[in-house]
């Protein structure tokens, strides 16, 4: 069993107003060029339809996951650029708290996989280890069976290579449970995180209402 909804906002998260976490949701994020087909994949993956449009915004677009491993319930929050990467980089808050990354790029467009070290360097400098997976979607489209070849920056960089298609479906269910699963154990082996701690504790404070003082002589 698993229930989603979308969350939009209307415009480039800052730090101030990004969308938070969810407390004690996974943050799966996703990277690569534009039009690459980042969204079409969490719509496969969340709604199971596809609608061959090609759409470009530039609003953040955070899913809301549930779902269970074993009997545990485990929420998962996926963000989306949505069109920010036309600028060439996301805003640091993009990165705070992801837990595991998918790396996509286009399997009709060798550009796209080019510039998946410019994504790959940015994502390091502000998450050190978190899993990444590299997604090579598209390849519904491809003139060739692109399936049987092998990429060198997945290797190079000792990243596990699935090869999907939004308009098929093909792996994509796969991609994104192993993406979770890389989540729960990267957030299992994570180090007491102090400034995390300080973060989770502002938030229940922000929660409550504030308390009436009164003054005295």
């Amino acid at each position: 069993m698993s229930e989603k909804k979308g969350l939009m906002t209307d415009s480039a998260p800052s730090s101030s107003d990004a969308p938070p976490v969810r407390r004690n949701a996974l943050k799966v994020i996703l990277l690569g060029d534009s039009a690459v087909g980042k969204s079409k994949l969490v719509e496969r993956f969340l709604m199971q339809e596809y609608k061959p449009v090609q759409l470009s915004t530039y609003a953040l677009t955070l899913f809301e996951y549930d779902c269970t491993r074993g009997d545990k319930k485990v929420m998962v929050d996926i963000w989306d650029t949505a069109g920010q990467e036309r600028f060439d980089s996301m805003h640091p808050s993009y990165y705070i708290e992801a837990q595991c990354c998918i790396l996509v790029f286009d399997a009709t467009r060798k550009p796209t996989y080019k510039n998946l070290d410019k994504w790959y360097a940015e994502l390091r400098s502000f998450r050190e280890s978190i899993p990444c997976i590299v997604a090579c979607n598209k390849i519904d489209a491809a003139a060739e069976d692109i399936t049987t070849k092998t990429f060198a920056f997945a290797e190079k960089n000792s990243l596990p290579l699935m090869y999907v298609s939004a308009a098929t479906g093909v792996n994509v269910v796969s991609l994104f449970e192993r993406a979770i699963d890389e989540a729960i154990r990267s957030k299992a082996e994570a180090a007491p995180d102090l400034v995390q701690d300080v973060i989770d504790i502002m938030r229940e404070l922000d929660k409550k209402p504030p308390t009436a003082t009164t003054a005295t002589k």
